[in-house]
């Protein structure tokens, strides 16, 4: 069953948050609450050094990757997409077709427990944004035009994704 819920702007930085210049610390952790209710622990500065610039904008920000320039977006490998920041398989490339848009798509996740659905009304448009049940990490979106038998197009960033290819 899909998750749905609303995005909401982040909240303000605590005064501990902050540095003697009031910039943000490096080492803020991020809890996040998973789909089996576990509560999940990273240290931004770990998610930082683990990430590119882009993947850390896309996954953190909830940022987007130009069309036509990411890695996956016309990637024809057989396996398995995982989320880039925890490692949970998320997408296989049997579902993946070309929409046409420039992004990776899919006509459906792994698991529908592992993509959660957040009504995302920011831009003056009301759409669906995709983010990893796991670690709550901003995939991209989900729109309602994409092929049969599921009719969804879940149109991915590939700086959120990293693809595991088969040994085939």
């Amino acid at each position: 069953m899909p998750v749905y819920g609303t995005c909401r702007p982040r909240r303000p930085l605590t005064p501990e948050e902050l540095d003697d210049s009031g910039t943000k610390k490096r080492d803020r952790r991020v809890y996040l609450v998973n789909n089996q209710g576990e509560t999940v622990e990273f240290k931004e500065i770990d998610i930082r050094d683990r990430l590119t610039p882009l993947q850390y904008r896309v996954t953190q920000e909830a940022g987007t990757e130009r069309a036509f320039t990411g890695d996956y977006w016309s990637t024809k490998d057989p396996g398995m997409y995982h989320c880039i920041v925890c490692d949970e398989p998320l997408f296989s490339s049997e579902t993946k077709y070309d929409s046409g848009s420039g992004w990776p798509s899919f006509w459906e996740a792994l698991d529908p427990e592992k993509v959660n659905r957040i009504v995302d009304r920011s831009h003056g448009m009301e759409r669906v944004e995709a983010t990893c049940a796991n670690c709550g990490a901003h995939l991209g979106h989900i729109f309602p035009d994409g092929p049969r038998p599921t009719g969804e197009r879940f149109c991915m960033n590939s700086a959120s994704l990293k693809l595991e290819r088969d040994d085939t």
